[in-house]
């Protein structure tokens, strides 16, 4: 039953929302309809129609709350503006729902909580758990997201690429806490592939979570040391989710509407195709590389790009490359430094390497790759 009351919640916030109730009042009545279904239920038996059950419920909590504050002003005159039922498209409410959780006036952190909450059916604690930061103020920052999107209109599909952008820093903070983002990324994924019938860049980023994710049981050691990709296990990756990538990767390329999701993509099956690190195809690496910066041209790519450069072109060649993009990056940029660090120890020049390595690992913010670059300075200095 949790099960299903999680798939449920979103539509129906989505319904409530649509017929003109408040994102937040619209919340809370979902949350009580959900607490009823909770308790009553297993002893009544699971409606016919469980959405309809919730929509319904939901929706009396919001006119008795409507009526309790009308009545203490005009009572009786004012209960007509309580909004009356209106359509409530199965699919596509939970769709219009993940774009207003995407909505552009929202910063990328409140998006992402709020999109966790709403659409994810995530509790506030857990949510507060994932990021490390105190329930109290992770309820607070989802509060003011409600608060912004008051007045924001419901019915419209919004920028798709805001969506996936979200969905990718949801992707990107993988595994915290008591709870595995990675997945829960994964899963909205694949929702919104569904509900918007295979578009490729959904199908793209859904690949790149998927080939990513793949080399999941390799990432880290038994001491919890990072394991960078060259040296992982590869019998260890997952090859069911690799092919599966794969298979949604070859889907999204065949529509020719090249996107930055679909070339990472790519990127990431050539790495996963490799039986070893030195079978690695580079040269076609740096190809797809030089497609996403045609498309989507930002320093993190251009810092990816001159990785592949020194693969493909030699150590002296990416060097070059790394100081091209330079000015590009914020100051303190510390994968920078531990890109120059690698080419500068391909090239032979333990001594700067060590110092990059160094720098780079005191501006690291991340614990396991903090250890990981000090490893690599003392690995160069012995």
């Amino acid at each position: 039953m949790e099960h299903l009351l999680r798939e449920l919640a979103p539509q129906v916030l989505a319904a409530l929302v649509r017929r003109g109730h408040p994102f937040a009042a619209a919340e809370d009545a979902l949350q009580e309809a959900l607490l009823e279904a909770w308790t009553s239920w297993p002893e009544a038996g699971t409606p016919a129609s469980p959405r309809g059950w919730l929509v319904t419920v939901a929706s009396r909590r919001l006119i008795d709350s409507t009526r309790s504050e009308v009545s203490r002003r005009r009572r009786e005159e004012q209960l007509e503006a309580v909004p009356g039922p209106g359509p409530t498209e199965q699919s596509d409410d939970t769709l219009l729902l993940l774009f207003l959780c995407c909505h552009s006036s929202l910063s990328p952190s409140s998006a992402v909580a709020l999109t966790l909450r709403a659409v994810g059916g995530l509790t506030t604690r857990q949510i507060a758990e994932a990021f490390l930061v105190p329930e109290a103020t992770m309820a607070q920052r989802i509060s003011r997201a409600k608060k912004m999107l008051e007045g924001a209109r419901f019915g419209a599909r919004g920028d798709l690429g805001l969506v996936l952008r979200v969905l990718y820093l949801i992707f990107n903070e993988g595994y915290t806490g008591s709870l595995d983002l990675g997945a829960e990324a994964i899963r909205l994924t694949r929702r919104l592939v569904a509900e918007t019938r295979s578009a490729p860049e959904p199908l793209g980023l859904l690949a790149l979570m998927l080939l990513h994710d793949a080399r999941r049981p390799a990432r880290f050691a038994a001491d919890g040391s990072l394991v960078p990709l060259d040296r992982q296990d590869r019998s260890l990756w997952n090859t069911a989710r690799i092919e599966e990538g794969v298979r949604l990767l070859q889907a999204a390329l065949a529509q020719d509407q090249l996107g930055e999701y679909q070339a990472q993509a790519a990127v990431a099956a050539l790495h996963d195709d490799a039986a070893t690190a030195a079978e690695t195809d580079w040269p076609q690496i740096l190809s797809w590389y030089d497609e996403l910066l045609a498309i989507h041209d930002t320093p993190a790519a251009a810092l990816s790009r001159a990785v592949a450069v020194g693969e493909a072109d030699g150590p002296q060649a990416g060097l070059r490359a790394l100081e091209a993009v330079r000015p590009r990056l914020p100051a303190g940029h510390h994968r920078f430094h531990a890109v120059r660090g690698h080419l500068l120890e391909r090239s032979g020049d333990t001594t700067g390497a060590a110092a990059a390595y160094a720098q780079a690992a005191r501006l690291a913010t991340n614990t396991a790759e903090r250890d990981h670059l000090s490893r690599q300075a003392g690995r160069m200095r012995a």
